[in-house]
């Protein structure tokens, strides 16, 4: 009998499964700071937390993965450009590279486009998200003050045919991310 991977919108009752999963996902990674469980706590608890931008895949009745969108801005000085921010993506240690990250933010993206938002920024592994449309956020002048090894983990994508066209600027973090 073969498994379903099911994904739906996180519910409270998910909430501490979530966190364990997220701190589990990250332990062994290089680049964890350590923390993303407590950024996921944050962000749910920030006024611009949107319940249905924060998806899980469930395994036979087990959260197995787990994926957040949170708004935020770019801003040119003179307009600013509402977006999403992705992140934590996490996936369980003994279930990743089974393409459940993939299936999250497939879902997720289409989640984002239903609710009218019209790109993604992201800070990530520059050989896994250009699968996804993911470009560097410098194709379109899109900056962050964060410092990062390099240009091309910074990434953004649109969700509609040409969302970031005539956008450019400083990304924005909302404040939970502690940047």
């Amino acid at each position: 009998m073969t498994s379903t991977l099911k994904i739906r919108q996180e519910v409270p009752s998910d909430y501490d499964a979530v966190i364990a999963l997220t701190a589990k996902a990250f332990e062994t990674m290089p680049f964890s700071e350590g923390d993303e469980d407590k950024l996921v706590d944050r962000l749910r608890k920030a006024p611009t937390f949107i319940p249905e931008l924060s998806l899980v895949a469930e395994l036979d009745n087990q959260l197995v993965g787990h994926i957040l969108f949170t708004p935020m801005v770019i801003d040119n000085g003179q307009q600013q450009f509402k977006s999403l921010v992705l992140g934590p993506v996490s996936v369980l240690p003994e279930f990743q590279k089974q393409g459940i990250g993939g299936q999250l933010i497939v879902a997720g993206h289409q989640k984002a486009r239903d609710l009218g938002f019209q790109s993604v920024i992201l800070i990530g592994h520059p050989e896994y998200y250009p699968r996804f449309g993911y470009k560097k956020a410098s194709t379109w002048g899109i900056k962050t003050l964060i410092p990062l090894p390099s240009d091309d983990v910074f990434m953004a994508v649109e969700l509609t045919e040409n969302a970031l066209s005539g956008v450019s600027g400083m990304v924005v973090f909302p404040p939970e991310f502690g940047v």
